[in-house]
């Protein structure tokens, strides 16, 4: 008995310290030195850390990043997964007739991502609802997350297709994640979304009318500061401080960057 005993205390400490171990590694990756400086600077506004634990990623999980731009998020996914799980990164499809910092986002993302050494072999795939919807095989997926991105789908239509793709591709009970611009609700919210802003309730009602319930919004990437009435909507913020002449920069600077929701959702 004292055997048995034994064993399963064995067992017990074993399963804690994998999360553990779990989050060191988080923690590694998003202090390495090898990040851009000026990605890192982002750190003290976005909240990595705290963002992708609320999330729940694990490091043998199956990831995809819709739309990552830049990779600004990739710098930490793609390291992080490497050894245990995937990242799919569903980025912009260049194919027709599409703005050249497309093409040279894209291109600037690719390049950097050839760094197999420490990035791992990333599956970059096109990504352009509603024409191009596969993410991965159905149910192949655990986390599907997007960072920022909600605005251009509202102003395109075609926020409704994305979330579907989303939950086409995760597992039952997987995690979809989303943090955007928050517009406050007693707001008048323009079409267009010209701001950038979008307020959070339409986002949980479209996610929630495609097959997700949400399991909690957290104010991680809030900021109080942020009044969403900016001249040239989010980007008059940092990083893009897109301040008109005349204007104060420094105002603007020192809001920081935009008032965010983020929102966890589940695969019913």
């Amino acid at each position: 008995m004292k055997t048995i005993r034994l064993i399963l205390s064995t067992l017990a400490l074993a399963m804690l310290a994998v999360p553990a171990l779990a989050d060191e590694q988080l923690k590694a990756v998003i202090a390495d030195p090898d990040r851009p400086e000026a990605q890192a600077e982002r750190d003290q506004y976005r909240n990595p850390y705290e963002t992708l634990k609320f999330f729940g990623i694990e490091p043998n999980m199956t990831v995809v990043e819709l739309s990552p731009g830049g990779g600004w998020y990739t710098e930490i996914l793609a390291p992080y997964l490497k050894d245990e799980g995937k990242l799919v990164a569903a980025h912009w499809n260049l194919d027709g007739d599409v703005p050249d910092f497309y093409v040279r986002i894209r291109g600037e993302y690719e390049e950097r991502i050839a760094d197999t050494d420490r990035f791992g072999e990333i599956e970059l795939i096109s990504f352009d609802p509603p024409e191009m919807m596969e993410l991965g095989a159905p149910g192949s997926a655990d986390m599907v997350l997007t960072f920022r991105n909600v605005h251009s789908w509202k102003r395109a239509g075609t926020f409704h297709d994305v979330v579907r793709a989303a939950n086409e591709v995760l597992k039952t009970g997987g995690v979809f994640g989303v943090v955007s611009h928050r517009l406050p609700e007693d707001r008048d919210q323009d079409p267009e979304v010209r701001s950038g802003y979008v307020k959070q309730s339409w986002v949980v009602a479209v996610a929630e009318s495609e097959g997700f319930r949400l399991v909690e919004a957290s104010e991680i990437n809030a900021n109080p500061a942020d009044t969403a009435d900016h001249p040239n909507g989010v980007w008059t913020l940092l990083p893009g401080l897109r301040v008109p002449e005349g204007e104060d920069e420094d105002k603007y600077r020192a809001i920081g960057e935009s008032d965010r929701f983020t929102l966890k959702f589940v695969k019913r």
